[in-house]
């Protein structure tokens, strides 16, 4: 049973080219796998209608064994097609990822270094190394890593191995910025103005920005994917921009090259697939629209556009297929377009490879763009004409990451998956992932968890899908976006398409916050908190064979339960009563009647709130009355007690909360790569303090308040005023490595290189957990720092 693809329609095993099986071999072939294969596996094998419509073709022979030179959902999902087409795969990896899917799904892996993308992934010589051990005739690049990078497909080439994506050529047009812009002016493409040429210096960046007029976009010559880019409304905020994007550039793509073009304001980011072959044929699959962005960097996709009409969407395509056409492009690869409000639509960069959002173009079309690439690689001619790509339904992709979503929209968050379950039970749902329970979130990798797409015959049902897919999604031991997203998809602005780049930042203005609750949905929330209570205590009253126990068991008769409900700094009194599975719940002088399974163990819980449907999850259940619950996809932070406990509980003593104003804290898991004071400096509100690297973005940490760096830990309050000096979480000279609570880091290593260094350490205040900090201090001051 190994290799199966499962689908509604049909079910494929690998390496058994031409052979049918019986139907009802089929199911009961279905029936095993779902039954049998792991978890982990089979969240990769159910796939919905609309992933594959259009079959393979037994009979053309293409590769016998393919490397794929990625990792995570980009390498299962090449990983899938390979096993549907009878291709045995070959999965490179790093020592930290051994475990992960795309290694247990490959027919081989092979290890190609440490952890650091730059000794691993991005690793040449060990993936060269690689290739030749296995005997893999191709290569798939998936996206990021080494996909654009031209002199990787020129290595494979003179090893006589078939890079699954374009000639040298037109990677090298069209990765470089500068290049592909002169191009697309060539081809009578649609162009921002700005300057062509490569930008020397800050002040030279300044010059030219002043020229062109701000605000202007400063992006890395050989990036994509939002990393190296920066705009800037100022000369301040140029210089900054230059420096932060050559430094993000170099660490992402090895180019620290840049350039300046015209930043449009309040755009749409509409895109187009384009697929070629190498017989000189080329189509455009229609667009996607990807405007909500935070950071430069795509959060929700869909396709189409709700935007374009089918004259401005032809027009597109055509300069599309134009530009791929000027250099001979030969896979599938992704124009990109800014198009204002009055549909005027500027060339803004054509990615070289599969794009993450490809699978809503799958789910609208009904091709599968690996298995078109794979076929192009080997020679094929496109099989088919432009008349014949249909825009069938609606489809939406949401990026689902392990971010926090309350920080900058999305601030990277690191940890252990304790418990993973993907909606794919619901009709029209797609979940496309590299993480099973278990999988480590780190700071070395990209931090998404999966792409979540549904699928519908409008636009209407997709949303609706998308909105009951997230409220059916089990994350648990990071912290992810979820409540973000869903805010998003259901959003007024959203839902009638007045949309922009600027999205987020319009809507929310002061940052995310969560959902807003109604005064019904407070009330709805409530209700079910109160019934969760209630259903957790007659649990505990409840023992076991206690009809035959020899100790007496009285069980506390309680036909009301009254109960104080805290929610928001707000105390509501709320009762409570049972009547086989439903509650009656008085609220607010509202009653509620609130029914449900009360299946305590179950990540998820469906519940019926007078009518109302709500899925809902019950994070974490404390004795002392805290509840955490995921509800409308913000997750809400509740304490009930009896109306008796209530009362006693006044007479608690509070605990104080901890004073960070003099504390600089990292928002973020990361490296610190820059630190710009030292000991003693004066330094004033919003000033630079470091640099701290976290997924290969750079993040710059200012001061909160005016004050004076402190050389000396926080224990010694006499030498060290927290009222008007600056503790620090940074270590000069060495990177830390982060956690999801703040800086970490190893103080015996940390100590032993102090020691034997001689550089000045002045270190000052890391904190590691809330409330408990460490110092390392140099040997003329060991007995400094404390740890309370």
């Amino acid at each position: 049973m190994a290799g199966l693809w499962v689908g509604e329609a049909a079910l494929v095993t690998a390496g058994r080219r031409g052979r049918r099986w019986p139907q009802p071999l089929l199911r009961s072939a279905a029936l095993w796998t779902l039954k049998h294969v792991p978890h982990y596996s089979r969240q990769h094998l159910v796939v919905s209608r609309s992933l594959c419509s259009v079959g393979y073709d037994s009979n053309e022979k293409t590769f016998d064994k393919i490397l794929v030179a990625n990792r995570g959902e980009i390498a299962c999902r090449v990983i899938k097609t390979c096993k549907k087409m009878g291709i045995k795969t070959v999965a490179i990896h790093s020592d930290v990822d051994a475990s992960s899917v795309h290694v247990k799904m490959a027919d081989e892996a092979v290890c190609v270094g440490p952890a650091p993308t730059s000794k691993s992934y991005l690793n040449m010589d060990a993936i060269m190394e690689a290739i030749k051990k296995t005997g893999a005739q191709a290569v798939h690049p998936g996206y990021g890593f080494l996909s654009e990078n031209k002199e990787f497909a020129k290595c494979l080439a003179a090893a006589d191995v078939i890079f699954i994506g374009p000639d040298t050529h037109a990677i090298q047009a069209m990765g470089d910025k500068i290049e592909s812009k002169l191009l697309a002016k060539n081809a009578k493409v649609n162009t921002i103005p700005g300057f062509d040429g490569v930008v020397k210096d800050a002040d030279e960046a300044v010059r030219i920005a002043r020229e062109i007029g701000y605000p202007v976009m400063i992006k890395a010559s050989a990036g994509g994917g939002g990393k190296g880019m920066r705009i800037a409304w100022d000369d301040e905020e140029t210089r900054d921009g230059f420096r932060f994007s050559s430094q993000e550039a170099a660490s992402s793509f090895g180019d620290d090259r840049l350039l300046i073009e015209k930043f449009i304001d309040n755009p749409r980011h509409i895109e187009v697939q384009v697929l070629g072959d190498k017989h000189g044929n080329a189509l455009w699959l229609n667009e996607r629209e990807c405007s909500i962005q935070r950071r430069n960097q795509k959060v929700v996709e869909e396709a189409p556009s709700l935007f374009l009409d089918s004259e401005t969407r032809r027009a597109m395509g055509e300069q599309a297929v134009a530009l791929a056409k000027a250099v001979n492009y030969s896979s599938a690869g992704t124009v990109e377009f800014l198009v204002d409000s009055k549909k005027n639509f500027y060339f803004l960069e054509m990615n070289t490879r599969l794009q993450v959002e490809h699978p809503v173009t799958e789910c609208i079309t009904g091709l599968d763009l690996v298995q078109e690439m794979i076929r192009v690689a080997k020679g094929y001619p496109l099989r088919h004409k432009q008349a014949d790509i249909p825009i069938n339904g609606w489809a939406v992709e949401c990026r689902v990451y392990a971010e926090d979503p309350y920080k900058s929209f999305g601030l990277p968050s690191i940890g252990r998956l304790s418990q993973y379950q993907e909606p794919l039970h619901l009709p029209g749902v797609r979940v496309d992932s590299g993480i099973q329970p278990g999988s480590d979130i780190s700071i070395y990798y990209d931090p998404m968890i999966s792409k979540l797409i549904t699928y519908g015959s409008d636009r209407r049902e997709a949303l609706k899908r998308m909105e009951d897919a997230l409220d059916n999604y089990v994350i648990r031991g990071v912290t992810h976006n979820i409540a973000l997203l869903r805010e998003v998809i259901i959003n007024s602005r959203f839902v009638k398409g007045d949309i922009n780049t600027k999205f987020l930042s319009d809507v929310y203005p002061d940052g995310f916050k969560g959902h807003q609750l109604t005064e019904n949905e407070r009330n709805q929330l409530l209700a079910i908190a109160s019934s969760l209570f209630v259903a957790s205590q007659l649990r505990a009253h409840h023992f076991q064979e206690d009809e035959n126990s020899r100790v007496p068991i009285v069980k506390p008769q309680v036909a009301n339960w009254e109960l104080s409900v805290k929610l928001h700094d707000e105390v509501y009194t709320v009762v409570a009563s049972i009547s086989g599975p439903t509650f009656s719940v008085e609220v607010d002088e509202s009653k509620l009647n609130v029914t449900g399974a009360w299946n305590l163990a179950s990540p998820l819980l469906s519940v019926n709130v007078d009518g109302t449907q709500r899925m809902i999850q019950c994070l974490s259940r404390e004795a002392g009355g805290n509840m955490s619950i995921q509800f409308l996809g913000t997750v809400y932070k509740v304490h009930i007690l009896t109306k008796l406990a209530a009362e006693l509980n006044k007479f608690m003593l509070e605990k104080a909360a901890e004073d960070t104003s003099s504390i600089l804290r990292s928002p973020m898991p990361g490296m610190v790569v820059a630190v710009s004071v030292k000991p003693g400096d004066l330094v004033a509100e919003g000033q630079e303090i470091c640099v701290i690297e976290a997924m290969k973005m750079q993040n710059s940490m200012t001061a909160g308040k005016t004050g004076k760096v402190c050389p000396q830990g926080p224990a010694s309050p006499g030498r060290c005023d927290r009222k008007q000096n600056l503790h620090l979480g940074i270590l000069d000279g060495w990177g830390l490595r982060g956690t999801a609570d703040g800086v970490s880091l190893s103080l015996s290593l940390l100590r032993t290189r102090a020691l034997q260094s001689g550089l000045p350490v002045f270190c000052i205040h890391v904190t590691c957990r809330p409330s408990r900090r460490v110092c390392v201090t140099s040997r003329e001051s060991k007995n400094n720092c404390s740890s309370p």
